[in-house]
């Protein structure tokens, strides 16, 4: 490995403060989980490396002596009988031309990851520096909300506000054609980020809110439809409400309750991934508020003459 103060990019009477200031710069800028930069990964070992020698005061001391070299590996002694560090092991024998020694060295962990400052990397990233690869900081979390908004609104767009967890309120834009259980996300708004790190996003889910004359049924809407008696038995071309404005239905002579008439397209509009609803208008006779003595007199007449029993399949 190079010098690890020219890795750093420091002069060799730099203080401790100006390393660790160098290290936190260049790992923040060369982390291989957010650098963009070349052969990041590469430059984040080396530097790992380099702040593992100078980064620590007994390592340094002996790299700055020349005891180690800049992997933290210990030199070859230069002399016989050198006992130095306590950590020196008695080799072999030499030949026959004399009693000379050889030593080992143990240096701990030099060329581990002990010399990193773990409360730097945890600074920097979010975790700690073990194994080399610090996390990246804890992203915030997601939230969830909901919108209830009229029928109206999912036929052509609008906006609607929503409450989040924390007390804020955002207006939301809603696009023409929304569905029911769909979701709007809307970037950065759910909980703080750790550090530095992104807030999470809030997650707006919406439903729809109910209606005094539809009822949703997917893309459908279904309508109750009063018509008068004379409109059920003469037949009558009658103005039914739809989402955009009024139609004209046309009902068939003979007309019973509860029959369904489909309006093609008058139900909630088209998405990208669902074609147009329709509306289902289904009948209902209602007689007049005050009852008209000709009518029930006609009723009478009508029993008695043409009687019929549409219960019949029921039994």
């Amino acid at each position: 490995m190079r010098d690890p103060y020219s890795v750093l990019g420091l002069a060799k009477d730099a203080s401790a403060a100006d390393i660790k200031s160098a290290y936190r710069r260049l790992a923040k800028k060369f982390h291989p989980d957010q650098s963009k930069e070349p052969k990041a990964k590469d430059r984040f070992a080396e530097i790992n490396s380099a702040y593992e020698i100078v980064g620590d005061e007994k390592k340094r001391g002996a790299f700055d002596r020349g005891e180690i070299d800049a992997e933290g590996k210990p030199r070859a002694p230069s002399f016989e009988g050198f006992e130095g560090f306590g950590g020196a092991r008695r080799g072999g024998r030499a030949g026959a031309g004399g009693d000379s020694q050889h030593f080992s060295f143990d240096f701990g962990d030099a060329s581990g990851r002990a010399g990193i400052d773990p409360d730097i990397l945890a600074e920097l990233f979010g975790g700690r520096g073990g194994g080399g690869r610090a996390r990246a900081p804890a992203r915030g979390d997601d939230v969830a909300v909901s919108a209830m908004v009229p029928l109206a609104m999912a036929v052509s767009g609008g906006s609607a506000r929503v409450a989040l967890p924390s007390g804020k309120t955002l207006d939301v834009a809603i696009p023409a054609g929304v569905e029911e259980g769909q979701q709007i996300r809307l970037r950065g708004q759910g909980q703080p980020g750790a550090g530095k790190a992104p807030a999470g996003d809030a997650l707006v889910t919406i439903r729809y809110a109910p209606h005094p004359l539809f009822k949703v049924e997917g893309r459908d809407l279904r309508l109750e439809l009063p018509i008068t008696l004379y409109e059920a038995v003469l037949g009558a071309k009658v103005r039914a409400p739809t989402l955009a404005g009024e139609v004209e239905l046309a009902v068939p002579a003979g007309a019973s309750s509860g029959r369904t008439l489909r309006l093609r397209g008058k139900g909630l509009p088209a998405t990208a991934t669902s074609p147009h609803g329709d509306l289902m208008a289904t009948l209902r006779i209602v007689l007049p508020a005050a009852m008209d003595t000709e009518l029930v007199e006609a009723m009478r007449r009508w029993k008695d003459s043409h009687p019929y029993d549409p219960r019949a399949g029921l039994a």
